[in-house]
């Protein structure tokens, strides 16, 4: 149970975020908890929204932005952020379910990629205090200056749904998720 009401329907919510649920309604053919949950504060979601629409459009792929999120997801424990990628991962990005694991554990079976999952892993472990050498791994793997921007862009956007998530409960509506083992 959430600690704070989520929104039943997109009319329950804030007038504010009204329009921004029924466009993600429009997008994705239902309203997530996440969106309605967050919709308590219209700002927050239209900073969220508006984050992630311009990742969206960034030079890094769904498959890659994916495999970032459920890196992220796995590392802060979001339970719900672990569900709805695995479920988008497969579904949108077209992860197979060994390549989803790979990316939980921090890692991925294309050897460009698992550098960047690597990178976002490193970011949330060493709260953004990247070694040199981390960052010249990336950078020799042929990310770009956008792109590196873009990856830390990715972890700060999923840590934000990652945390609001686990702060305030958020009931998850997305097949549920088993916790790797250590």
């Amino acid at each position: 149970m959430s600690r704070i009401p989520t929104p039943a329907s997109v009319m329950a919510a804030p007038e504010a975020s009204r329009g921004a649920l029924e466009a993600v309604n429009t997008l994705l053919g239902s309203v997530p908890n996440l969106f309605r949950i967050v919709a308590n504060s219209p700002q927050t979601l239209e900073g969220y929204l508006g984050l992630n629409g311009a990742l969206g459009n960034g030079s890094l792929d769904v498959r890659t932005r994916e495999r970032i999120a459920l890196a992220v997801a796995e590392v802060n424990g979001c339970n719900y952020c672990l569900a709805a990628h695995q479920y988008l991962g497969s579904n949108l990005a077209g992860l197979s379910a060994a390549e989803i694991e790979a990316n939980r554990r921090g890692t991925s079976g294309d050897e460009k990629a698992a550098i960047a999952v690597n990178f976002a892993v490193n970011i949330v472990n060493n709260r953004g205090k990247v070694s040199d050498r981390d960052f010249e791994i990336v950078r020799a793997a042929g990310y770009s200056d956008a792109e590196i921007v873009e990856i830390v862009g990715h972890v700060a956007l999923n840590t934000l749904t990652n945390y609001v998530n686990e702060v305030l409960g958020t009931e998850i509506d997305f097949p549920v998720v088993d916790a790797l083992a250590a």
